[in-house]
């Protein structure tokens, strides 16, 4: 039985600029240790961006429909349409991706994903997530609201230690 990947969790929120820079880092870290990492998109939408929370339902529909990391990209790599144009541009990417519009559409209006939403919120508070992104793994935080600056390494050299200790 082989021991499970170390978890990174990234508190993030899709109508910010800051989580769009961290982007590059997520695709290399993805890069460099594939399945033996997993990347785990947490919710926390700030009240500053008022189409972040209709964003994250979003993400979690396009994860329920198998192109979550995709999804996520896609809205991330275009922060200032999301802010233009709101909800409508959440539904126009999914169908840009051949996901389910109207079921993206129907799933903004009835909440369906919106207690994951406050889950992750409430947890991320909980342990002291105060912007995005944010990072959590083998039990350590690193804030990349402030700068992303040295966090990919930092974030390797853990990964590393952990796989490590798990004899990977």
């Amino acid at each position: 039985m082989s021991n499970p990947s170390p978890v990174l969790d990234v508190w993030c929120e899709l109508q910010c600029p800051d989580c769009r820079e961290a982007l590059d880092d997520l695709r290399a870290l993805r890069a460099r240790y594939g399945d033996r990492l997993e990347l785990r998109l947490r919710h926390f939408p700030l009240d500053k961006h008022r189409h972040s929370f209709a964003a994250a339902q979003a993400a979690e529909e396009a994860a329920e429909q198998g192109q979550g990391w995709a999804y996520v990209e896609a809205v991330l790599g275009r922060v200032e349409e999301l802010s233009r144009k709101g909800e409508p541009f959440l539904v126009e990417v999914a169908r840009e991706l051949g996901l389910d519009a109207e079921e993206f559409d129907t799933a903004l209006i009835d909440g369906r994903h919106i207690l994951i939403v406050d889950a992750d919120q409430a947890e991320g508070k909980a342990i002291g997530v105060t912007g995005t992104p944010t990072y959590v793994i083998g039990g350590e935080r690193l804030d990349g609201g402030k700068s992303q600056e040295g966090l990919r390494a930092r974030i390797e050299e853990i990964v590393d230690g952990l796989l490590v200790a798990q004899g990977g």
